[in-house]
């Protein structure tokens, strides 16, 4: 009996570490512009950029404008997507229209946390988007943890697209 108690409190355990902030807002800017980022600007949705985004989002956005940071080529995004319940916070960092970065930022959720780690990650590297707003390259997904990894799609999806519209 406590062999089970100990291996029970052992999963609630990791599910509570799993959850977390692994990383600012602010220091992924930092990281990802070499300790200077440019001032944020902002896209206000457009009835077409709804449309696309509830598309894509399979329910309406949440938001009505998004803010980014640029320089040159490179941009960078910081949204959040429900996985399950709660919201994921990620930054994507675009750079001549194809991902080179996504990660994830805070994570909420009970289950799925996998997708925080570069195993999984690192697949959207290079990815960009095609004419029907879908990525270019098929992501694996994790076991047990389908509603995170259509969260991170999704969100990849969304800043491939408004770098676009930029």
């Amino acid at each position: 009996m406590k062999a089970l108690l100990f291996f029970i409190s052992l999963f609630f355990i990791h599910s509570a570490l799993a959850r977390g902030v692994y990383q600012t807002p602010e220091s992924f800017l930092d990281n990802s512009f070499a300790g200077k980022p440019p001032k944020s600007s902002t896209v206000w949705l457009s009835k077409e950029n709804k449309r696309v985004i509830s598309d894509i989002l399979q329910h309406s956005p949440r938001f009505i404008r998004v803010k980014y940071w640029q320089q040159g080529t490179k941009s960078v995004w910081i949204l959040h997507e429900v996985g399950k319940e709660k919201l994921i916070t990620v930054g994507v960092v675009i750079e001549n229209s194809s991902i080179k970065r996504l990660k994830v930022l805070a994570f909420r959720e009970s289950r799925g946390w996998e997708v925080k780690h570069e195993f999984f990650t690192r697949q959207f590297s290079g990815l960009t988007i095609t004419p029907q707003h879908t990525l270019d390259q098929h992501i694996d997904g994790i076991s047990g943890a389908t509603l995170s990894v259509r969260a991170l799609k999704k969100i990849a999806r969304i800043s491939l697209y408004l770098e676009q519209q930029l």
